[in-house]
């Protein structure tokens, strides 16, 4: 919690003044068991009206005062808990969105969205109980016992023993809750991605009738949370029961040796009865204090969850000045003897080295997992190479600005992700100051303008992740995105398998016409797509199979010539193009 204190400072005028407001509420309420006391004793025993109708004006008073004091506290606590709980959503997401692939397949998706939505509410909650209650419920506990000792001093042993009685059994609650809270936590994650997977692939699972397993897996999951949560609550939930004891017993000791010192005439009656007030006003204060531990051990483990995310350096740093491009140079990118591992697997790709001319188009192939995808991202600067290294127009990616990097970098990932919103709007993610004819010429390209026309224009409207449009609409404005910047590398990951060759045929020569001087790294397992390129890449379990022109890989690559064979078998059955 204190190292997201720096989440508070904006806000800390607010949060004092709305502190100070519930301790003058506090303090005001600590004087109305004492002038019930005086009404009893000195106003009700004389018979004095204007004595009784003075001490109720001023207790009226007292009431006005301390309501005006709660509703600008309550007020404060809002703006500054909203103001923190905005703040941190801000880092984080700055924090995410400067994650490379390594970090975020760390964390996983669910887990992120629950620190961003359920974590930063649990620490906004603590934050307006900060403001609302943990000045004023220990001020008025410590407060009453004070005032009650004051009162009746030779009944104070009682109330000096009711504080220290109620923190010990709470020390030891606390002690029991916070693993409990974090184990919690992570039932909570794993039942968001077992709903995450669910909703994302609810069209394969019934494709594949697999609704009955699936809800026997969320079942699973949401019983491990249910469960975490009974435990929990069996340990907080002994925390209002404690204090209610604690304070109860006080109640019959002062009660009973209250009325024996009544008896003896050491105590008056006005006395006995604001002292009630006073143990009222002590288990009012001890209940909060034992909900706002509950409320912190809560929140703390939250702020853990979140600074871990804060505190992540991401294992991609980009320098802040522009390389100079050397202007000799003729290759558009030459990979050097690079190597690359995920976390916890083996080597993905293993000792890799070609170049791409400008203005070529390289194509990429191989069987499925040989290391299609993880080149194109190293290249991409998605992930950082174990070894070797990538030079784009003879700079070393490491050395680009993340703009000036993704600026000379377009790609079609082989998933089409579009966003709720415009046409014009998805196209401008890939440049944002595109204007309407940039966009309409990078739709031209894409062969995609005569349906956006269709759907009526760039204001058209997308739905949530293009369910509104076919897989082949999509990728075409995935296309679209990529060719509006006009970069000088287009890769396309597998990117028109869900295209008619028709149209894929006429994509490759439109782009070939409008970026003459950029390269193409189209990677796709479809022979179809990579077989006029200038070089063909083959991998096989991440190291290279095979480099050249289609003729020679058919002649010098036994892997590219089986993959050949394969198709143009497919296709004598009807199955895939012909080669």
């Amino acid at each position: 919690m204190i190292k997201l204190a720096k989440f508070a400072a904006p806000y800390w005028k607010q949060m004092a003044a709305g502190s100070f407001c519930k301790l003058l509420e506090a303090f005001l309420e600590l004087l109305l068991p004492f002038y019930l006391h005086k009404i009893i004793d000195t106003g009700l025993a004389a018979g004095n009206r204007a004595y009784i109708w003075q001490c109720a004006g001023r207790m009226l008073l007292f009431t006005a005062i301390g309501l005006a004091s709660v509703l600008l506290c309550q007020y404060y606590a809002a703006y500054s808990s909203s103001g923190i709980a905005a703040d941190m959503r801000s880092a984080l997401m700055e924090k995410i969105s400067n994650f490379s692939y390594r970090e975020i397949d760390k964390f996983g998706a669910p887990t992120l969205i629950n620190r961003l939505t359920a974590d930063v509410n649990q620490v906004r909650d603590a934050a307006s109980m900060l403001v609302r209650m943990v000045t004023r419920a220990p001020f008025l506990c410590v407060g009453a016992v004070i005032m009650a000792t004051y009162e009746a001093p030779q009944l104070s042993p009682i109330f000096i023993l009711i504080v220290p009685a109620f923190f010990g059994g709470l020390f030891v609650i606390i002690k029991k809750s916070v693993p409990l809270v974090k184990q919690a936590q992570k039932r909570l994650d794993g039942l968001a991605l077992v709903l995450r997977e669910n909703l994302g692939g609810i069209r394969v699972i019934r494709a594949l009738v697999r609704q009955p397993a699936e809800k026997k897996r969320a079942a699973r999951a949401a019983e491990g949370l249910s469960g975490a949560y009974i435990a929990l609550s069996d340990i907080s939930g002994l925390t209002s029961p404690l204090t209610l004891l604690i304070v109860n017993a006080g109640i019959i000791a002062v009660l009973y040796f209250g009325a024996r010192e009544v008896g003896a005439g050491a105590l008056s009656k006005g006395r006995i009865v604001s002292l009630s007030g006073y143990i009222t006003q002590i288990t009012s204060a001890l209940l909060i204090l034992s909900n706002l531990v509950t409320l912190f051990t809560k929140a703390s483990a939250s702020a853990g969850r979140l600074v871990e995310v804060l505190d992540t350096r991401p294992s991609l740093e980009y320098p802040s000045i522009l390389p100079e491009i050397p202007l000799e140079t003729k290759q558009a990118v030459s990979v050097r003897n690079i190597s690359y591992s995920y976390a916890g697997d083996g080597t993905a790709i293993k000792n890799l080295s070609f170049s791409i001319a400008k203005g070529s188009v390289f194509g990429i192939t191989g069987v499925t997992g040989s290391g299609k995808t993880t080149l194109i991202n190293l290249i991409a600067r998605f992930y950082d190479t174990d070894s070797g290294e990538i030079l784009l127009d003879g700079v070393n990616v490491r050395d680009y600005p993340i703009r000036a990097l993704t600026g000379k970098i377009g790609i079609v990932p082989q998933r089409s992700v579009l966003f709720s919103g415009t046409v014009a709007e998805n196209i401008r993610f890939g440049k944002m100051d595109a204007s309407d004819n940039d966009i309409i010429k990078a739709l031209e390209l894409s062969q995609a303008l005569d349906f956006v026309n269709a759907m009526g224009g760039i204001d058209a409207v997308i739905s949530e992740a293009g369910k509104n449009l076919s897989g082949g609409q999509k990728q075409r404005l995935a296309i679209a995105r990529a060719l509006v910047k006009k970069p000088d590398l287009l890769i396309m990951d597998d990117s028109l398998s869900a295209l008619d060759y028709r149209t894929d045929s006429r994509i490759r020569q439109a782009l070939k016409t409008a970026l003459p001087g950029a390269a193409f790294i189209v990677v796709s397992q479809r022979i179809s797509s990579v077989v006029s390129a200038d070089e063909i890449l083959v991998l096989e379990n991440g190291e290279m199979a095979g480099l050249g022109a289609h003729a020679e890989l058919l002649e010098s690559c036994a892997v590219y010539r089986e993959i050949c064979e394969i198709q143009t078998a497919l296709y004598r059955q009807g199955q895939a193009p012909l080669v």
